[in-house]
């Protein structure tokens, strides 16, 4: 995995999306981190040093994992960038196949609807001439 600054990032991350753009996926995960390891990050918390967390932000496209890592005051910045990077990558995506099967099926399931039997009452019949 490759830590880059944030502005490489995003550029490694437009390559990334179009090399998927015919077939493909690519995976984007945030997450908090303070970027040390468990055992610094209690030794800094038990003698009361303030620990600073950071957003750790991952893309992989399966074959390539590419990661960085954000302050607060770089965050809103980085957030503009990469909605601008997904806007401009959305026309890749299929459209989703809607299918009525569903329906299909319940329409076979129901019987139709049954006629009202009719009246029990038989006209009358014609008198006959002699």
């Amino acid at each position: 995995m490759v830590l880059l600054q944030p502005d490489p990032f995003l550029n490694e991350l437009t390559s990334m999306y179009e090399r998927n753009t015919e077939k493909g996926s690519v995976w984007v995960t945030l997450k908090r981190s303070s970027m040390k390891s468990k055992a610094k990050k209690n030794k800094m918390e038990s003698s009361g040093e303030n620990v600073e967390f950071r957003c750790l932000v991952r893309a992989t496209d399966g074959k390539k994992t590419i990661s960085t890592s954000l302050s607060a005051k770089d965050h809103q910045k980085f957030q503009a960038s990469y909605a601008l990077i997904l806007k401009t990558h959305m026309s890749a995506l299929k459209k989703r196949e809607r299918k009525d099967k569903k329906k299909a099926a319940e329409v076979a399931k129901k019987p139709e609807p049954s006629k009202k039997p009719e009246s029990s009452k038989k006209p009358a019949p014609a008198p006959s001439k002699p």
